[in-house]
């Protein structure tokens, strides 16, 4: 998870911003750093040039300094995170070799649910996409507010309840990477992560095939099984029997999952942890 080593377009712009930005908050840190050990060398004991002036008050170059040198940085600072809020605005397209890939991404307790209505598959916990292919993702969230983020490729996003967002990625090579939720959300948050495979766009069109002919099926009733709370759960893959899933789940005509609660009935929640509550 090294946002250092981005992936794509986008996760390369964030590193190019986290950067840019340090570089300019050390135009402050270091010249500071420096003035207080030349402050000490000079002003010490030995030193007979150093001239002790207890009545003096004010310099208006000094206060220039002080005052200059934060406001530049503050405006620099300022317009790095201006333009870059612009140009990489979630909702805006990414180009790319093929038509956008779209993957509508769902949070629950505490588990990430994919599903790709072009080929009618859904995974839990695994997401599989191909290499230089635009990835539109459409996010919404079954109970609490979470967080979707996959640090190399960039641009983490909201997901809430009765809401969908929309993020716009792009992955450039083959590896696997990967995902996990950036905001507190109960129990099993620290497990609530998943792997990224980026494919070659024929391995993917394969994986997408032989996935479409999954044992296991989603829909409604299948979902409200997966809804449930539960922790480390295990990839799956499932074929997509309901193409309007995620919409029933963002107009709330599925009702929200039970959420992060101690205790919940019908919680699928390991035996020592249920035991202990």
């Amino acid at each position: 998870m090294n946002i250092l080593d981005p992936q794509g377009p986008i996760g390369a712009a964030d590193t190019a911003i986290l950067i840019d930005s340090v570089a300019i908050m050390l135009a402050i840190v270091v010249p500071t750093i420096v003035a207080i050990f030349a402050f000490a060398f000079w002003f010490r004991a030995s030193n007979t040039r150093a001239h002790y002036l207890p009545n003096w008050e004010y310099s208006g170059r000094i206060e220039l300094v002080v005052w200059s040198v934060p406001a530049l940085t503050i405006i620099l600072l300022g317009g790095v995170a201006w333009i870059g809020a612009h140009q990489l605005d979630p909702a805006k397209a990414v180009e790319g070799s093929a038509k956008p890939l779209t993957i509508q991404a769902v949070s629950l307790d505490w588990k990430w649910l994919f599903i790709y209505p072009d080929q009618q598959v859904a995974t839990i916990n695994t997401l599989t996409v191909p290499a230089g292919v635009p990835l539109r993702f459409e996010l919404t969230s079954s109970s609490v507010m979470n967080v979707f983020f996959i640090p190399q490729f960039g641009s983490m996003i909201y997901t809430m309840n009765g809401m969908a967002t929309q993020l716009n990625l792009r992955a450039d090579r083959p590896g696997t990477f990967q995902g996990l939720s950036a905001h507190f959300s109960g129990d099993g948050f620290s497990d609530m992560h998943f792997d990224v495979h980026v494919v070659p766009s024929e391995q993917f069109s394969k994986w997408a095939q032989d996935a479409s002919r999954a044992e296991k099926s989603l829909d409604e009733l299948s979902y409200g099984e997966i809804a449930k709370p539960s922790m480390k759960s295990q990839p799956a893959v499932y074929r997509l029997a309901d193409p309007q899933l995620f919409n029933s789940i963002v107009t709330q005509k599925l009702p929200p999952s039970p959420g992060a609660q101690a205790g919940v009935k019908g919680a699928d929640l390991p035996a020592g942890v249920a035991d202990a509550r």
